[in-house]
């Protein structure tokens, strides 16, 4: 099971590849949303701002996220580290349910361009 340590650095190094996409990705990357993702078997969630093409994380919290964020992922440690490190495909792992993304729809149209 990945530590909580182990998923922060797995959002550090999303955000560090989401900061260097170029094209429609980093068009995708470009919304100045809050955003919140809950480790389901730590219970614990990352929640902090996508903004400025990255993801800065602002807050570390036990539990499920006490507000509602603008982009809302819930996963497991592993298969978060498992996504970033590009064992695990995005869109294969939220239409089977191991991933849960949230967001408005307008947003899930441009996140879409991230899969």
């Amino acid at each position: 099971m990945a530590t909580i340590e182990e998923c922060r650095a797995a959002l550090e190094k999303l955000s560090e590849n989401m900061r260097g996409a170029e094209g429609d990705v980093r068009a995708a990357t470009e919304l100045d949303r809050s955003v919140s993702c809950h480790i389901t078997d730590l219970d614990v969630t990352f929640a902090g701002r996508m903004a400025d093409g990255g993801i800065d994380v602002r807050e570390t919290l036990t539990g499920p996220p006490p507000r509602k964020a603008e982009i809302r992922l819930a996963m497991t440690g592993d298969d978060l580290v498992a996504l970033v490190d590009g064992e695990l495909h995005f869109a294969k792992a939220w239409g089977s349910g191991r991933v849960k993304l949230e967001a408005g729809l307008r947003d899930l149209f441009r996140l879409r361009k991230l899969l």
